[in-house]
Order: structure tokens, then sequence, then C-alpha cells
């Protein structure tokens, strides 16, 4: 069953994010997953506000992407953003 990881990542400066941004596609094909989503234009329709860049990507599998978020690989880009930016990631099945 498909799983979608959701990311919220806040920074004050998104060209300090670009090695990043750079880093981690590659792992995700790896991963036989694919971006749904990554930043573009957002509108908030209820509750407040999103400012956040806002990700989402399809895993064939709940399992596949915890195998990726703690992978070494992306543990070793994960480092790119710290000091860079805040984020949230969340996992959740498909139905």
């Amino acid at each position: 069953m498909a799983a979608y990881l959701l990311a919220r990542v806040q920074t004050e400066d998104p060209a300090l994010l670009k090695a990043y941004m750079t880093a981690a596609p590659p792992i995700v094909a790896k991963y036989a997953s694919r971006f749904l989503a990554r930043g573009g234009q957002t509108v908030t329709l209820e509750g407040p506000t999103e400012f956040r860049r806002l990700v989402i990507i399809e895993f064939p599998s709940l399992e596949q992407a915890q195998a990726y978020f703690f992978s070494p690989e992306y543990q070793a880009v994960k480092k790119l953003r710290h000091g860079v930016a805040v984020a949230e990631f969340v996992v959740v099945e498909g139905i």
C-alpha cells in the first residue's frame, strides 16, 4: 500500500537550502518513490496561513518511506539543512 511523506520546511533563506534540495532527489528515486509536490504555490483554505515550503513524496509502502528517511544516504544529506531550516516530516499510509 502506498505511503506519503509530508514535509513542512521553514527557512529564512531558501538559497541556503540549494545543496540539500539538489542532493535529496537522487535518494528519493533510489527508494522507488517520487515527488508529488515540492514547494510551489500554496493557498490556505482553512486554519492559520501556511508559509512553510510543503513537500509530498509518494512511496510504495510505509516501510519504504521509513527505509528512505533512516537510510545512511539520507541521514548524511539531512545534515545539509541543519542550521539552515526547521522541518517537520510525517509519513501516512494511503488508502
